[in-house]
């Protein structure tokens, strides 16, 4: 019999942990289920690992120097080319606020450290049967078609997505850079490259273009929107929309309502 390999589920895994130690441990585990293996010592380097290979479930360790593993997770999940790839958190750490900043960066699951091996085989196991077959998705096959986002839009669009999940948080330009991977004058330059604004200029356009929308489309009290997109007062929010748009809020608002009671009325005399 012909085993068709077209349609098996991915079982390629790679490991990213900057300890031997661990990595022999979960290598040994993988080879029992005779799961393809790759390996990473650093998150940079397992974060280009997993850009070429596609593999088809990545085991990532949260402490590690340089990039930790939820500025990897969150550079995976900003690239279309690995974003549907699971992550699975390593880790020693028990803290109920760390495992849910690993879900927010887009892991789908915790392994805790030191490691269980039926606990980790369940695991592994679990996440690889939920993939989809390897003929959608690759297996541990180089991207040969070059279809890999350059490194400054992909640090842009993990640094886009983190602001924007923490719009009411007043984050440093230091604090964002090391979430995501890199340093102040990488992710200042990467935005200047991608958007043609530094970091917090992208961000107070952003903040604006929501404002917009809320005060056009929506109902919201003022204070509401103005503590919903981090501003520190409604005074504050109020001067930064009339810099912006020429107007204040209210007074948006208030044409736009008159605008649309004339538009109903039109309608109303159409119909009569």
């Amino acid at each position: 019999m012909i085993l068709d390999r077209t349609h098996s589920r991915p079982t390629n895994i790679l490991l990213i942990d900057d300890s031997i130690t661990d990595l022999r441990l979960l290598m040994d585990m993988m080879l029992l289920r005779r799961y393809k293996v790759s390996v990473a010592f650093d998150g940079i380097k397992g974060y280009e690992q997993a850009v070429l290979l596609k593999p088809g479930l990545i085991l990532l360790d949260v402490r590690m120097p340089t990039m930790d593993g939820f500025a990897v997770c969150r550079r995976l999940k900003a690239n279309p080319t690995t974003s549907f790839i699971p992550v699975i958190f390593l880790t020693s750490a028990t803290d109920v606020a760390e495992r849910l900043e690993g879900f927010a960066a887009g892991g789908v699951d915790y392994i805790g450290k030191p490691f269980v091996e039926e606990e980790v085989l369940a695991r592994v196991g679990v996440h690889l049967q939920l993939m989809p077959v390897a003929s959608d998705v690759g297996n541990g096959v180089p991207d040969v078609d070059g279809e890999i986002l350059r490194r400054n839009e992909v640090i842009v669009l993990a640094a886009q997505k983190l602001m924007l999940e923490q719009l009411t948080t007043i984050l440093s330009l230091k604090d964002i850079a090391r979430r995501v991977g890199t340093n102040r004058r990488q992710l200042n330059d990467a935005f200047q490259s991608v958007c043609g604004l530094p970091v917090f200029g992208w961000l107070r356009e952003e903040r604006l273009r929501h404002a917009h929308h809320l005060v056009g489309q929506t109902d919201t009290p003022m204070s509401m929107i103005s503590e919903h997109l981090g501003y520190s007062t409604p005074a504050n929010f109020t001067k930064a929309f009339r810099e912006r748009y020429g107007c204040t809020p209210r007074s948006l608002r208030s044409e736009i309502s008159l605008q649309r009671h004339q538009e109903d009325n039109f309608v109303e005399n159409s119909d009569d």
